[in-house]
């Protein structure tokens, strides 16, 4: 059985933008191997009954069935211990990285983007979205994104911890990527992927390493559906 990994897209199956899942595709890429990436949409719970779960990633290797993005991590090292290492065995560091960008950065971004993404979904889910997220932040969705132009010096301060540590080495990983650099590098992809907007100047070092991370494993972030610059 080839090994598969359930992705989140909208009406074009190619444009895959869950910032889990890009951290689970980056995270296999890692580990060179290969994988089947199953479509999903939003509504679609059903076809995940099997995992037991209701949300992607959902990593199906072999007889294994593996559901969300930092427990697909563990197994990867876990099960392909002679391929180059996501955790290095010590998960703190990573979770840490994770709660960063789960509170900080990934809001950030959804503040700025969310009101892009409802074109990109076939009607059921564009209406599921938009019901869900209103309801999420309390306001129509274009209304969270208003001035977001303005916004973009305040979110590009917050990135500040992300410079900082790559001040001295080209991946927060050191001279190499590891999961630190997918958790951070899956929010600028979900972004470039549903978005026009420029999140990041080209003089910024988050830009130089997002530049690197768009090469890594064959540039397959690069060739993904985008939008942002």
């Amino acid at each position: 059985m080839a090994r598969q990994l359930y992705e989140l897209c909208g009406t074009d199956p190619a444009r895959v933008f869950s910032p889990f899942c890009w951290r689970s595709r980056m995270a296999l890429a890692h580990k060179g191997l290969a994988f089947e990436s199953v479509p999903w949409r939003f509504t679609e719970t059903d076809r995940l009954a099997f995992a037991g779960h209701d949300k992607v990633p959902v990593l199906v290797d072999g007889t294994r069935v593996v559901t969300e993005s930092w427990t697909i991590a563990q197994y990867l090292d876990e099960a392909y211990p002679q391929a180059p290492s996501l955790l290095h065995g010590r998960p703190a560091p990573y979770r840490f990285v994770a709660a960063w960008n789960d509170t900080v950065l990934q809001p950030g971004i959804a503040r700025l983007v969310v009101s892009d993404i409802p074109p990109l979904l076939c009607p059921k889910a564009r209406a599921y979205f938009i019901e869900s997220r209103e309801r999420r932040f309390g306001m129509a969705l274009a209304a969270v994104t208003e001035g977001r132009a303005a916004r973009l010096p305040a979110f590009r301060a917050a990135l500040q911890p992300v410079r900082g540590a790559l001040a001295e080495q080209p991946f927060l990983g050191g001279e190499e990527p590891d999961y630190a650099d997918y958790t951070i590098f899956g929010s600028f992809m979900w972004a470039r992927s549903v978005s026009p907007l420029v999140l990041l100047e080209p003089e910024d070092p988050v830009h130089a390493w997002r530049e690197r991370m768009l090469d890594l494993h064959g540039a397959l972030a690069r060739a993904a559906p985008h939008f942002g610059a």
